[in-house]
């Protein structure tokens, strides 16, 4: 099972990033997802946007945001990388701007908040951009759809956050199950609620394809020993 670690990019600083991503790899992080820091993160929890916030202080140029990704993909040639942006990111970066980016630098794997405007949606899957589609774990009927119709992986979320589970699919087991007698056979990663290895192989054990990990090894970065070592931790549990 893949162990996927989130780099919030451009906090504090963007070279900070791209030594940070050498970091993750080295400790044996799989695949690394990495966001262009959006200005209204509606999404994302306070921990989060705020890092978003300050790195946005820091540097409001998303050039600079793009190079640095170019230099840690050069850095790290068979390491995968999954982009993470908003639709009003890559509607400020201007959209063929953006697809010319991610398809010149073999970035072909997207997770694309929003949903106002379908036509960027369309011009990203046209020219073979992969979109993740977010599953929560009460197995909403739209999400399932697009989950179905999407071209890239399922983001199903690991534990219910406010209580929000169907009864017809209690666990994370019979969520992924449901998903794949659906007929998915993209992979299914799961994030939300990942922390810990006993998270890991509640995970595995559902036969999720990989994890995202995030706060738990952002909130390390001060200690690069310790992110380290609960990185390879992690990563032990996924290979068990």
């Amino acid at each position: 099972m893949k162990l996927i670690c989130y780099l919030s990019n451009g906090y504090p600083t963007i070279e900070s990033s791209i030594a940070m991503a050498e970091n993750y790899i080295q400790a044996g992080c799989d695949i690394i997802e990495v966001d262009f820091p959006s200005s209204d993160p509606y999404l994302e929890g306070e921990y989060i946007a705020n890092r978003m916030k300050e790195a946005l202080e820091a540097c409001n140029d998303y050039s600079k945001y793009m190079d640095g990704i170019i230099k840690i993909k050069s850095n790290h040639p068979d390491t995968k990388f999954i982009l993470l942006s908003y639709e009003n990111t890559i509607l400020e970066i201007g959209v063929e701007r953006f697809i010319k980016f991610c398809v010149d630098n073999d970035l072909m794997d997207l997770i694309y908040v929003g949903s106002h405007n379908e036509e960027v949606k369309s011009r990203l899957i046209e020219n073979g951009i992969k979109i993740s589609c977010y599953v929560q774990f009460h197995m909403d009927e739209k999400e399932i759809q697009s989950a179905l119709l999407s071209n890239g992986f399922v983001y199903m979320q690991a534990k219910p956050t406010t209580n929000n589970i169907n009864p017809e699919f209690p666990t994370l087991k019979h969520c992924i199950e449901h998903l794949k007698k659906l007929g998915i056979k993209r992979e299914i990663y799961c994030g939300v609620g990942i922390y810990a290895p006993e998270d890991i192989q509640m995970a595995k054990d559902a036969r999720a394809d990989g994890v995202f990990v995030g706060s738990t090894v952002l909130k390390l970065h001060n200690d690069v020993p310790k992110m380290k070592e609960t990185i390879a931790l992690l990563k032990k549990t996924c290979n068990d």
